[in-house]
């Protein structure tokens, strides 16, 4: 599976070669995963993980729902992110064609940041996410109030 170069999708050189060489994941040819669309839909897995990395960029992305927002009112919203982070990650967004920049003409400057359309295609993994990871914290703690788990 290889991407066209105007993807927008920012790769280093290493992932590209292993991707091109190591469809399988490292599983060879007996494994059942190894042929296919399960091949397919490892390698998508790691593409969208290798795009979306780190903890940042879909909590990211969710707070940039509500509209678009300034640097610091993005750091407002997400908390406990330092500015240098934010900046990073908002790059990398904005290069995987997720986020745009806009300067607007103010006095001092100032910058807005708002989702594209292409950002739409990620709704049904945040809220899947989301309520995903409300769960698992109620269950979690379920647990270890009771002590219990299955």
């Amino acid at each position: 599976m290889s991407f066209p170069k105007d993807t927008g999708i920012v790769w280093d050189t290493a992932y590209l070669q292993r991707m091109k060489t190591d469809l399988t994941n490292g599983l060879g040819s007996k494994h059942p995963c190894a042929h296919n669309a399960c091949a397919e839909g490892v390698t998508g897995i790691r593409d969208a993980l290798y795009v979306l990395n780190g903890k940042w960029k879909l909590p990211l992305v969710f707070a940039l729902t509500e509209g678009p927002m300034r640097f610091k009112d993005i750091q407002r919203s997400v908390g406990d992110i330092t500015a240098k982070v934010l900046s990073k990650e908002l790059k990398e967004l904005e290069l995987n064609e997720f986020v745009v920049r806009t300067v607007l003409p103010t006095v001092p400057v100032s910058v807005s940041y708002e989702l594209t359309s292409y950002s739409c295609s990620l709704e049904s993994v945040l809220m899947a996410l989301k309520d995903w990871g409300i769960r698992h914290r109620r269950r979690i703690i379920a647990s270890r109030k009771t002590g219990l788990s299955d």
